[in-house]
């Protein structure tokens, strides 16, 4: 009789999600980067979260780390497209990994393998930790 309510003292309730609804997340990351503006990138993570970026060795747990990595990010004005992706979604928490590539104003390119994992704070979802590694391979 215990161990039931030790279990229904720890249900969750869970927010019902999509496929459509999680990549449409990327989306909302990728457009605040049109913007141009470091600070509306951060508000896309979780205050207790981790950045692995793509073009930086050191990671970046606070926001005010992040704000930095984006500040030099935006610089090049980049766009990144997904080239592929498998999105797994559970209870609150949800992850989008695959690859993308990022097109900068310069012409460059960058491809990468990215995820991102996602939780539901009770209004929104945030990103607890975004891993991107740039392609080992060069085609």
């Amino acid at each position: 009789m215990l161990a039931a309510n030790v279990h229904a003292a720890n249900t969750e309730v869970c927010h019902p999600s999509s496929e459509k609804e999680i990549a449409g997340l990327f989306d909302r990351w990728n457009a605040s980067l049109q913007t141009g503006d470091p600070d509306k990138v951060a508000a896309n993570y979780a205050r207790k979260s981790v950045l692995l970026a793509t073009l930086s060795n050191k990671p970046r747990l606070t926001p005010e780390e992040k704000k930095d990595y984006f500040e030099h990010f935006l610089q090049g004005k980049p766009v990144g497209s997904i080239d592929s992706r498998s999105i797994e979604i559970d209870c609150n928490s949800a992850v989008d990994a695959g690859l993308y590539t990022f097109k900068f104003a310069d012409g460059k390119q960058v491809k990468a393998r990215y995820t991102y994992t996602y939780k539901w704070d009770g209004k929104q979802w945030l990103i607890t930790s975004h891993h991107s590694s740039a392609m080992p391979e060069k085609n």
